[in-house]
């Protein structure tokens, strides 16, 4: 088993590389955003203002870690289902998203928009909150503090185990499972 070690930010020519099943050590600069965040952020965009971190290459990872153990950088910080984001996907990815990290299958218009744009969708184990938090060796709210865990963190992370679920050509993992 082969692991592909990726950092962020993630170039078009780099998620050219990736196909669905591709096992990812990830390293660099990814960002927080659940169901608040994301309506917030669709809010900022339809009234023409600028998002809380450059979305441009950038990796969003659905999850709303829970609080930090003394000690610890960050709680448990499991996937959360994908879909319940995908009706406010699309102008992200039409901004330049590279990469989605959650869990569960997506809408066919976000894997068309996915296509388009040239974005992969990672998965992460479900369950593996606490695994997952160990690989996250910085964390800071950056926007949205009222939200609690659902306000936008940015992550550096350190060899962050993901696979590919989607890659940009549409291929999917969950189809290959069928």
């Amino acid at each position: 088993m082969t692991v592909k070690a990726l950092n962020t930010p993630l170039t078009k020519d780099v998620l050219r590389e990736l196909r669905a099943g591709d096992i990812v050590s990830l390293t660099g600069t990814i960002y927080t955003a659940r169901d608040a965040a994301h309506k917030r952020m669709i809010e900022k965009l339809k009234k023409g203002e600028e998002l809380p971190f450059d979305i441009k290459n950038s990796v969003l990872y659905y999850v709303g870690p829970t609080p930090a153990k003394p000690g610890r950088v960050i709680g448990s910080a499991g996937p959360t289902t994908s879909y319940r984001m995908d009706s406010m996907t699309v102008p992200l990815l039409e901004l330049g998203l590279s990469g989605m990290i959650g869990k569960g299958l997506r809408s066919e218009e976000v894997i068309n928009s996915m296509k388009k744009n040239e974005a992969v969708y990672f998965t992460a184990v479900g369950g593996a909150g606490a695994l997952i938090a160990s690989s996250v060796k910085e964390a800071k709210v950056i926007a949205y503090d009222d939200l609690g865990p659902e306000a936008i963190r940015e992550l550096k992370v350190e060899n962050l185990p993901i696979i590919v679920c989607i890659d940009i050509y549409g291929n999917n993992l969950y189809d290959k499972t069928k």
